[in-house]
């Protein structure tokens, strides 16, 4: 009986992180993909920016870092048992908002070539990704924090993508 028990416990908590590890690879690989058609080009190299613009290569590793920490997040949210089903549903469609704002960005700035937009766009992302945080803090209190550093850095790329506008 005790391995019978044990071996369930073992395969429900693989579930559990399989999961996790779905939630990571869903965002990141939306993430990635529309990074890798709309990212960076001839044209975005010769616009002017500031002093303080990162390197070119330290978005990619920062990306994968918030990306990874967005799966983490809706991973314990999704996860909540003892949140309504209805709370968790209205995390979720805030969650999906932002993700879609977020992926929206890249094209409109990259492909289009369109900073004013862009800035637009980015400051209705950075509502949407405060609202997730603040509706995911109240389901998990960890699944809030780990939205911090997102909202730090869309609040820095903000600036950043408004400064570019301005100069340009």
């Amino acid at each position: 009986m005790i391995h019978s028990q044990s071996s369930s416990f073992s395969n429900q908590q693989s579930h559990t992180y399989l999961k996790l590890a779905g939630w990571i690879v869903l965002v990141l690989g939306l993430g990635s993909g529309v990074g890798i058609f709309f990212g960076p080009d001839a044209q975005f190299y010769a616009l002017a920016k500031p002093t303080w613009n990162p390197p070119n290569w330290l978005f990619a590793p920062v990306w994968t870092i918030l990306y990874a920490l967005m799966g983490i997040s809706v991973w314990l949210v999704r996860r909540n048992g003892t949140t309504s089903r209805t709370e968790i549903t209205s995390a979720m469609l805030l969650f999906w908002l932002q993700l879609a704002l977020n992926l929206l960005w890249t094209p409109i700035f990259f492909g289009l070539h369109m900073p004013a937009l862009a800035f637009l766009e980015i400051c209705l992302l950075w509502l949407a990704a405060l609202f997730t945080a603040l509706a995911f803090g109240r389901i998990s209190s960890s699944a809030g924090y780990l939205l911090v550093p997102y909202l730090a850095w869309l609040s820095f790329a903000l600036v950043l993508n408004g400064t570019i506008w301005l100069l340009n």
